[in-house]
């Protein structure tokens, strides 16, 4: 089925929460991923297997780990989650990231950028 940006953005918020969330990446991949998944972030190689791989990694050292979603925005092809991402014993991260969509609503191209949250700032509005 065609996605729209309605459901392209649900379908990003239940590809991370099974991936990250719930520590299934081979099944977030399979269920939403397209025919090719092309990886910016520098820590992950590209393509499903490489991606399948670092998650599963993640879950085995951060038991735990998780994510929240503060703001989802999608328009045309491209889903946008502004994440808080807890990981026990570790940094946790403000994060912005950016799905690209095929014609049939599937995950084909993800971004990240990702800010370590320190508890410090400047101002009082907060990171989300």
């Amino acid at each position: 089925m065609p996605g729209t940006p309605a459901r392209n953005k649900a379908s990003a918020m239940a590809f991370y929460d099974l991936m990250f969330n719930r520590c299934e990446p081979r099944a977030a991949i399979e269920r939403y991923a397209g025919d090719v998944y092309i990886q910016h972030n520098p820590h992950v190689a590209d393509g499903k297997e490489a991606f399948i791989a670092y998650f599963e990694r993640m879950a085995a050292e951060y038991p735990g780990k998780s994510v929240t979603f503060r703001r989802a925005i999608a328009e045309e092809d491209l889903v946008v989650l502004h994440c808080h991402q807890v990981w026990p014993g570790s940094d946790d991260y403000a994060g912005i990231d950016i799905f690209r969509f095929d014609a049939q609503g599937r995950i084909v191209e993800h971004w990240d950028v990702l800010q370590v949250i320190t508890g410090e700032s400047r101002n009082d509005n907060g990171l989300f």
